[in-house]
């Protein structure tokens, strides 16, 4: 009996973390297109702060991404930054010029909605 005790947490701890598997892209093929980023989060369960922001995965190896500002005071700002998809996990530039890159891992996809997961923020993504 008392091993079992001892087992069940660590059972509990791995059935936890297998629920959000990141799932592995084949290439770009899955993602291209225009996506409209709906929020971010610093958690995944975690209060969302929405966005007005788009992005179009090109088949170039350009993101670019294109924001609102949702006050009005300076309209829209357009970006082109540079991605790829390696490892199953998307690379995109961290800063425009420079050739710093970050990964994202696709932690959810279902259709038309696609949740991210890059270093500091977790992105709420649906298919336009």
């Amino acid at each position: 009996m008392k091993k079992y005790v001892k087992i069940l947490p660590l059972a509990a701890f791995f059935w936890a973390f297998s629920a959000y598997a990141d799932i592995a892209l084949k290439d770009s093929s899955e993602i291209l297109g225009r996506w409209k980023l709906n929020a971010e989060s610093t958690k995944l369960d975690g209060e969302k702060k929405p966005l007005t922001v788009e992005w179009e995965f090109k088949d170039n190896g350009i993101l670019k991404q294109t924001a609102t500002d949702s006050v009005g005071r300076t309209g829209e700002m357009k970006i082109d930054m540079k991605y790829s998809v390696e490892n199953g996990e998307i690379k995109k530039q961290a800063k425009l010029g420079q050739e710093k890159y970050e990964s994202c891992k696709v932690v959810e996809k279902d259709g038309a909605s696609m949740i991210l997961k890059c270093p500091f923020l977790y992105y709420f993504l649906t298919k336009i």
